[in-house]
């Protein structure tokens, strides 16, 4: 795939956009409903994904709904000079779901890393924060934890439906 997407591109990121099919061979759903072989879907999938057009493919659960109630973005002061290699090991853990450096907005903000843990509780959630520190050791100069007091929208991107010309 190479330039701009296709009109069955198109219809493919419509069909998609809000979700795929809960059943049990989604992509088969999604190809019978435009006329397509479920192989087909997926290479276009794939090559839109290999050529930046789609970002990423994956599950956006409700943790409110699975009973996850304390959503924490723990927020990190660590040294820059070991930022990545110690990020890639924060993000590897099983209970974090998104890691991230993002710039200090000194003096008022000053952490560079930040890592989203869940757990049922906050005192769930503790040992899990305790592990990360851990994990961080002397390189990190503080840090604090960031409560979910509600749930936003977790949506991407959602093009209009298609137009008389399209």
């Amino acid at each position: 795939m190479s330039g701009p997407v296709d009109a069955v591109d198109l219809a493919l990121i419509r069909a998609t956009q809000a979700g795929l099919p809960l059943v049990p061979a989604p992509y088969a759903a999604v190809a019978g409903a435009l006329g397509l072989t479920e192989h087909e879907v997926i290479t276009r999938l794939a090559a839109m994904q290999a050529h930046g057009v789609l970002r990423r493919i994956g599950a956006v659960p409700n943790h409110y709904r699975l009973g996850w109630r304390a959503n924490g973005m723990t927020v990190w002061d660590v040294d820059d000079a070991c930022i990545d290699t110690l990020g890639e090991r924060i993000g590897a853990l099983p209970f974090v779901s998104h890691c991230y450096r993002r710039p200090r907005h000194l003096p008022h903000w000053p952490y560079n890393l930040f890592a989203m843990v869940h757990a049922r509780s906050r005192e769930d959630a503790a040992p899990q924060v305790a592990v990360i520190a851990a994990l961080l050791g002397d390189a990190c100069r503080a840090h604090d934890v960031l409560w979910s007091t509600r749930i936003l929208k977790k949506t991407g991107l959602r093009l209009p439906p298609p137009g008389p010309d399209q």
